[in-house]
């Protein structure tokens, strides 16, 4: 069995996949520095993804930022995986220092210890995200090609046209699976510190001879998630507005659409690219395949919690979100032997059945919009 350090291992889908490992057998140390955006001001009674690992693994209180935090993880382990990070996307259009100095600049400092200082570590697996494709793989007809469109116009969408557009394409685009092959064109300032992230993984662990994987999660969702962080994924942030009674704003015309995976599939996937062999060098899209609209989204939480609260389908955009996105995952299927066993509908099933066990959180929603307007990405 295997030592294996997960950075952010108290968050999300770390504290899942550390709890997995340890059942498995594995020696894990987590290094997190407890943010309280995720974990609360007391994470020992705020937050229950730390609560269910404490105890379970090797715990240190450290960020990624710190040099001396990370030697002190990398003692004695055998795999890395590096999930520690900011996540909003709309956050980093304006916390930019913060972003790339955790996401870029922590990364930095692991690979400069593995490349200058003896450690045991054989393979580095890497969370990207799905968030380095901006716009979706789509084919034209017209062109009988693949096109991957560029950043929406502010002019067009402020006229309520939310549709891609690409050059010379009179007619609509098809929308289709984004393969790991797919031209790399992130919208904001997270897309990109992920992408760096991974580009210096691959590239740095090769010139040393250690394996590197790395993962591009699409939408990630289950038990668990941060109910009270307005940066998390929409199946939270609109749980928590259902749950306080507060109506859903739906951006754009509604039709847009993402690819929700639950978290047990995610576990599963980060797994197999810890331990399956000859894979190094490859990176893998970790999804489902299939695209759901955030319209439905919305009108499936209601029914499930019973509660009927106003759905407005506002127009409303932010700038630099993209329109479409899914994961084509027949790479991963191939060579990692990854299947997704969790349908869309069952794992909102789950989810919601977990939220009605919780305390109602405060909904920090509207301030998180306010932030946007104030710096101008909020139309």
């Amino acid at each position: 069995m295997n030592k294996i350090l997960i950075t952010g291992g108290a968050g999300f889908i770390g504290s899942n996949t550390a709890l997995k490992l340890v059942s498995q057998g594995h020696k894990v140390v987590v290094l997190d520095n407890l943010s309280p955006q995720i974990h609360g001001n007391n994470p020992d009674t705020t937050s229950p993804l730390y609560q269910s690992i404490k105890g379970k693994v090797e715990f240190i209180k450290g960020s990624v930022t710190s040099r001396e935090d990370w030697i002190e993880a990398l003692e004695g382990v055998d795999i890395v995986l590096h999930l520690a990070a900011e996540t909003g996307t709309g956050q980093s259009m304006y916390e930019i220092e913060k972003y790339v100095n955790a996401n870029i600049g922590g990364t930095a400092i692991l690979l400069d210890i593995l490349t200058n200082e003896k450690t045991n570590v054989k393979r580095v697996v890497v969370a990207e995200s799905r968030a380095i494709y901006g716009e979706g793989r789509y084919w034209s007809d017209e062109l009988n090609s693949y096109v991957y469109p560029e950043e929406r116009p502010e002019d067009a969408m402020s006229n309520g046209d939310f549709e891609v557009k690409y050059p010379g394409c009179s007619k609509p685009l098809k929308l289709v699976g984004t393969t790991e092959d797919s031209k790399i064109h992130p919208g904001s300032v997270y897309g990109i510190t992920k992408q760096v992230q991974g580009q210096l993984v691959h590239m740095v662990c090769q010139s040393i001879g250690i394996e590197s994987v790395s993962f591009r999660y699409q939408n990630v969702y289950g038990p668990g998630q941060s109910l009270s962080n307005p940066y998390t994924g929409i199946l939270s942030i609109f749980s928590t507005r259902i749950k306080n009674g507060n109506g859903i704003n739906i951006f754009e015309d509604g039709k847009e659409t993402r690819d929700f995976v639950y978290i047990d599939d995610i576990v599963d996937a980060t797994i197999l690219g810890l331990t399956v062999p000859g894979i190094s060098g490859n990176a893998f899209n970790i999804g489902t395949g299939v695209a759901t609209d955030v319209l439905t989204v919305a009108n499936m939480l209601k029914k499930h919690y019973g509660i009927d609260v106003p759905v407005t389908v506002s127009g409303n955009y932010r700038l630099g979100d993209i329109r479409h996105n899914f994961a084509d995952i027949s790479k991963a299927r191939k060579l990692l032997g990854y299947e997704p066993k969790w349908s869309f509908d069952e794992g909102i099933r789950k989810f919601t059945e977990w939220v009605n066990t919780q305390d109602v959180q405060e909904d920090k929603y509207e301030s998180s919009i306010e932030e946007m307007k104030k710096k101008g990405l909020y139309k």
